[in-house]
């Protein structure tokens, strides 16, 4: 009989890990073209398939129109056009909410991340590491006050909450599939991504790089939006705040109860210092002023907590998506 022979076994090669890129934009309409060549230049030479996820944050020059004729000559871009604008972080959410990839890097569109910096992540993360996040060096071109304000918010932040921040860390990161999904189980109307996902552990692995300049346009937080950014971050993740300010109370009312005896025994006895009545009459009142001051900033600080509150109990969504050329992923969430 003739021995038939086996016919081998065809072997199919193994699918690329995906990498999905997400950017919010707010008004940078001349600048995405630029940066989208940059990331093509750097993907061109990796093995991993990819696609690029840009959420337009209600911007009002031309970035929704330039995403669309870029996603019409290259399906791997898409767009996200929400219905307004709904702020940098909430837009970050939008796009990690729809990204599918087996890892998600999340970066600016001014620019000032290096696509260059993104092989450095991916070795990182192959060699297992599920969160590699980025540290930004100060440069001569940073100005005195903004680096100063900048090291005050991480001093501040990490004193005041329960996550440890390093000076100079941001948005621009990759994190792994587990992690986005660890993400998508937070409802929270008010997010903090670069506390949140520093409170979420994993395995974190950080890269100093030094930014670019802007290419074009201006940056979009003022002085008021970055000490709104603070307190948000900082009452995101701690009470300590309140804590604050009943050491606060306590502090001036033990202060009070050793003086009280002093004053009343220099008034009983006739040795009060007598002023003229101007004099006394500004020290009253510089005395009021500052309690009055200080009441203010408590309640302020407890208005802050029960504004969160308030908006959390309304389970209102982080956005509202007018337009998408891509449609949000289905997932089974785990459990950590």
């Amino acid at each position: 009989m003739r021995s038939v022979q086996e016919r081998p076994k065809t072997r199919t090669a193994p699918p690329r890990k995906k990498v999905s890129v997400v950017v919010p934009a707010f008004n940078e309409a001349q600048n995405l073209p630029i940066l989208i060549k940059g990331l093509r230049q750097v993907f061109d030479t990796l093995p991993y398939d990819y696609d690029f996820v840009f959420v337009d944050d209600g911007s009002k020059d031309d970035t929704a129109d330039v995403l669309r004729t870029l996603h019409v000559q290259d399906n791997r871009i898409h767009y996200i056009k929400l219905s307004r604008n709904f702020g940098h972080q909430n837009a970050l959410k939008a796009g990690l909410d729809y990204a599918d990839g087996h890892c998600i890097i999340c970066m600016d569109g001014d620019l000032q991340h290096p696509p260059q910096l993104i092989p450095a992540f991916l070795s990182k993360w192959e060699e297992g590491y599920d969160i590699v996040y980025s540290k930004r060096t100060s440069t001569e071109k940073v100005s005195l006050f903004k680096r100063a304000t900048s090291n005050m918010f991480y001093a501040l932040a990490n004193r005041l909450s329960e996550i440890n921040m390093e000076p100079g860390t941001a948005d621009f990161r990759l994190i792994d599939r587990k992690v986005a999904d660890a993400l998508l189980q937070f409802k929270e109307i008010d997010p903090f991504l670069r506390g949140i996902i520093k409170w979420l552990g994993f395995s974190q692995y950080g890269i100093s790089y030094t930014a670019d300049p802007r290419h074009s346009g201006k940056s979009k937080y003022s002085f008021i939006k970055m000490v709104r950014f603070a307190f948000q971050g900082i009452t995101s993740f701690s009470i300590r705040p309140l804590y604050f300010a009943v050491y606060l109370g306590f502090a001036f009312s033990t202060i009070t109860a050793i003086c009280l005896p002093y004053v009343l025994y220099c008034y009983y006895t006739g040795n009060a210092v007598v002023g003229y009545a101007s004099a006394a009459w500004a020290s009253i009142l510089m005395a009021v002023f500052f309690l009055g001051g200080l009441q203010l900033i408590i309640m302020g600080i407890i208005g802050i907590y029960v504004g969160k509150i308030f908006l959390q109990t309304k389970l209102r969504p982080n956005y509202v998506v007018e337009s998408s050329s891509i449609k949000q992923p289905q997932y089974d969430l785990v459990e950590f």
